[in-house]
């Protein structure tokens, strides 16, 4: 089937992702909602997470503020109490004055370097101005615990007393934990239906455009909710009402042209008849018919665009091919049959009938031997019109489902057409829910290929 007349340009690609979706946009989710509602809810939990971080960071100055005065004072009290103390009651006495980040050890003298870090340079510092007017011989920064501090005091009977201090971490308790978490949860859910709130109608738009096929019958949408949505579902239903009365419109002009053409074309074919020259009586002829065909595919065209009013019904698809290649034969025409459905399918008996005749009727104009092979696949039947032609130049197999297109730019209609072969039979399939698709065979010829669902699209 090779030089098809026509054709609709078969919108490859739709959803593909552009080149320029490189690196982490990829990771980006497909759609609107789940984009706003992914940038909301990281937005909020970043926002969240630098307000707490920044609330810890305070709160934990605060308290080692104050954890710095009173470690500093309970140090100097208790080195107090342990020079007022007799020598030989002073170790009676440690045990009662440790504490978790402090104790002290009688005798010896400190280990360690110079402290390292900044705090606790300011740590020593502290515990040193608290603890005077005691003598402090040595400061020393231990491995463990990680910046220990060492201090080696002297007492006023001249004994020593070390102190072995270490600054304690401000734990965070669980529950302040579990609050952040359910805020964020929070948050999400909020995000979550604010995003719902304001994409939900333009998924219903969306849904509405594509339900609104070539019949042109798609339901109205309900004008309420929000402002914005209400005036966006009146202007939607507005136009789709426009879009119609244009389409019946301008099947009934057609329809009327077609109508008064008739009565003319009748008369010139009764007049050519008494035509005393044979050869131009049969070229009169010839061309008649040509503008009588020509009229009557233009109103089928037509009719295809303002849908299709067939109900879908369940259908025995191998019963349907059979019979049409068994009229095809009682006319002398060799169509091969390959494969079978194998199961009913739920479809428009005579949109199939008619999209098929059209594809098989455009490969028997350019091909030999024509076969129609059916393939059942993933819930859906492959209708395949396979001939032996010559093709079609590939940048030409959308373009020839246009209608009026033809690649064969004679105007003999044995080998020309006019171009709305394919056409019809696209709009067909489109109206029934089907697709129908062009490609040249490695072997040489066309292949036609119709898929549709064995189920109606709606």
């Amino acid at each position: 089937m090779s030089t098809p007349a026509n054709a609709s340009a078969n919108p490859a690609g739709a959803g593909d992702v552009g080149p320029g979706a490189r690196g982490w946009r990829r990771l980006l989710p497909a759609s609107l909602f789940s984009r706003v509602t992914l940038i909301i809810v990281v937005g909020l939990a970043v926002a969240q997470l630098l307000t707490f971080a920044a609330i810890r960071y305070e709160r934990n100055m605060a308290l080692r503020e104050l954890m710095m005065i009173g470690i500093e004072r309970d140090i100097a009290s208790s080195v107090a109490i342990l020079d007022r103390l007799p020598a030989a009651e002073r170790a009676g006495w440690l045990d009662r004055l440790e504490r978790r980040n402090y104790r002290f050890v009688l005798g010896g003298s400190a280990e360690g370097g110079e402290p390292r870090s900044e705090p606790s340079r300011q740590f020593a510092k502290a515990i040193v101005d608290a603890m005077r007017p005691f003598e402090i011989v040595k400061i020393g920064e231990v491995a463990w615990p990680p910046e220990g501090l060492q201090i080696e005091v002297r007492l006023s009977d001249g004994s020593s007393v070390v102190v072995h201090a270490m600054r304690v971490g401000m734990p965070v308790s669980s529950w302040v934990m579990w609050v952040l978490v359910i805020q964020l949860l929070v948050l999400a859910l909020c995000a979550w239906v604010a995003v719902r709130l304001v994409t939900r109608p333009l998924a219903q738009l969306s849904a509405a455009a594509d339900d609104l096929g070539p019949d042109l019958k798609a339901q109205s949408l309900a004008e309420e909710g929000p402002t914005e949505v209400a005036h966006a579902a009146r202007a939607f239903n507005a136009m789709q009402q426009r879009i119609a009365g244009y389409m019946a419109e301008r099947v009934e002009i057609l329809a009327a042209i077609s109508h008064d053409l008739q009565t003319p074309i009748t008369r010139m074919r009764l007049r050519t008849d008494l035509m005393d020259n044979a050869h131009d009586r049969e070229k009169f002829r010839q061309d008649l018919d040509a503008m009588h065909s020509l009229v009557r595919e233009g109103v089928t065209y037509a009719r295809t665009l303002h849908g299709a009013t067939e109900p879908p019904l369940r259908i025995d698809a191998d019963a349907l091919l059979e019979s049409m290649v068994a009229d095809y034969e009682d006319v002398g025409r060799q169509v091969r049959l390959e494969g079978k459905a194998g199961a009913p399918i739920v479809s428009r008996p005579n949109a199939l009938r008619r999209i098929l005749m059209n594809l098989i009727d455009n490969a028997l104009k350019f091909g030999s031997d024509v076969r129609l092979r059916v393939n059942a696949e993933g819930g859906r039947l492959v209708l395949s019109v396979l001939d032996n032609g010559p093709g079609i130049p590939p940048d030409e197999l959308e373009a020839v489902l246009k209608p009026f297109y033809r690649v064969e730019s004679s105007r003999n209609r044995s080998t020309g057409g006019t171009g709305l072969g394919l056409a019809i039979a696209h709009q067909l399939a489109m109206a029934m829910g089907a697709e129908l698709t062009l490609h040249n065979r490695a072997e040489g010829g066309l292949e036609a290929r119709l898929a549709l669902a064995t189920t109606p699209a709606r």
